[in-house]
């Protein structure tokens, strides 16, 4: 069936989450989206998807993350279609990343994610020339917001309440903190210069500070089990305190003297608080003279004070919405909801706004693959391989959607397991362009 007419823009929305669809839709009513599937190489680019693309009227491309094939972008560059890169933003939600709720910001650069060091940003080029000291205004805006974060405890995830008397290894000298990351997450692909592993980083704090106590705090979504790390913290727990049990990183960050990062957001939040921080990559936050950097930068090549980089990360650079109307507002009315939203929980408004716009499931009832057809039995069979070889999240992931949860899969094993599993055509999970199936143009 064809699909309405339209006024709007036509925009190409590429690796887009099927739960992520409506949020944006949501948050941009003026642009027409029409979804890409998941995973496009370059040969199915070519070969299906350029010509439908060419045959839209002034066309836009959207992306989220650095996911845009190499044979589309050369594409976009020789029609000069414009691309944006999107992300969400530094202040990204209450509670942790693994849930499927709407960001109260998200960044969208036209020439790279923010933390993609390897080129100038749109993050990047705003801090390099954006005259902060004809701004007055915005520095003491700046100085606010830093004030307020540290006094509410807030960070990307929200507000992280203080859990008593912290109670931290004891040891000689100073005290370095060591932040761990997914080792396979995109900040690091794409924000460092060569690989580098969270042993690597205790190694080096080790070895650097052979008289402080070097702590390591793996990062959440691996001690939880959502994600797999890279390297085993017991291979370097002879240097170091392992810290597994549940603690805030405020308070973390509040007692050492000294941290080490890749290129974490928690490096930031260090800097916020006055501590020296050593940046083994080359994050947003680096090279503007506040880090010991080593991964040198010479683009940037400017000093800025805490305030004016405050200021261009979080006041100038990204959009925040609320999740409830997804209305465009500012910083400070986003970061004051967010206090509030930890304090007293969740309002039942935007406990519908974030589960209810969800996009309905692929996974029907009726048919083969339901409650008539045989594949209704796989959840039962498949769901706890799936939390072997991933984790509880990626169970509950592929329960509630099974075909979506394999055709969303980075690794190719996987999706051809899920295609083989559930051979549904994948043109389903690209909407908008809906004429080209029933045989307008560009068939």
């Amino acid at each position: 069936m064809s699909r309405a007419p339209t006024d709007r823009p036509p925009v190409v929305a590429f690796h887009i989450h099927e739960w992520k669809r409506s949020v944006l839709e949501a948050y941009f009513p003026e642009w027409d989206f029409h979804y890409m599937p998941f995973f496009v190489d370059d040969t199915a680019f070519v070969d299906v998807w350029q010509a439908r693309i060419a045959a839209l009227d002034n066309p836009s491309v959207i992306v989220w993350g650095p996911n845009l094939p190499q044979a589309a972008a050369d594409f976009c560059a020789g029609r000069n279609i414009p691309v944006h890169f999107v992300e969400d933003g530094f202040l990204r939600s209450v509670g942790g990343s693994a849930g499927q709720s709407a960001p109260f910001s998200l960044t969208i650069d036209r020439q790279r994610p923010f933390f993609d060091s390897r080129g100038p940003s749109d993050l990047e080029d705003l801090l390099r020339t954006h005259d902060f000291d004809a701004d007055p205004a915005l520095i003491e805006r700046a100085r606010a917001g830093i004030a307020a974060m540290l006094a509410h405890r807030i960070s990307k995830y929200g507000g992280q309440p203080a859990r008593g008397k912290l109670e931290l290894p004891q040891g000689p000298g100073r005290k370095v903190l060591v932040v761990g990351q997914v080792e396979s997450d995109a900040s690091i692909r794409y924000g460092t210069e060569r690989p580098i592993l969270n042993n690597d980083l205790v190694r080096l704090a080790a070895r650097e500070n052979p008289d402080a106590t070097i702590l390591y705090k793996p990062h959440p979504d691996v001690l939880k089990g959502v994600r797999r790390p890279s390297s085993d913290p017991a291979e370097v727990a002879d240097l170091c305190h392992v810290l597994t049990a549940p603690m805030a990183l405020p308070d973390v960050l509040d007692a050492v003297d000294h941290v080490y990062t890749i290129t974490s957001l928690a490096g930031f939040e260090a800097l916020m608080r006055g501590k020296r921080v050593t940046v083994s990559g080359s994050p947003f936050y680096a090279g503007w003279g506040l880090t010991d950097d080593r991964q040198p930068n010479p683009r940037r090549g400017r000093a800025l004070s805490l305030d004016a980089l405050f200021a261009g990360v979080y006041l100038i650079y990204p959009r925040y919405f609320d999740p409830r109307t997804a209305m465009q507002r500012c910083f400070e009315t986003t970061l004051g909801e967010m206090v509030e939203w930890q304090r007293d929980g969740l309002p039942e408004d935007s406990r519908r706004l974030l589960s209810a716009r969800r996009r309905p499931s692929q996974w029907s009832a009726a048919g083969p693959y339901g409650l008539l057809g045989w594949r209704h039995l796989l959840p039962l069979v498949v769901g706890p391989l799936v939390a072997r070889i991933g984790s509880a999240y990626d169970a509950a992931s592929y329960r509630r959607d099974p075909i979506g949860f394999f055709r969303e899969q980075s690794d190719p094993a996987l999706r051809r397991l899920g295609r083989w599993l559930y051979p549904v055509d994948d043109d389903r999970f690209a909407e908008g362009f809906d004429r080209f199936r029933t045989g307008g143009e560009g068939d």
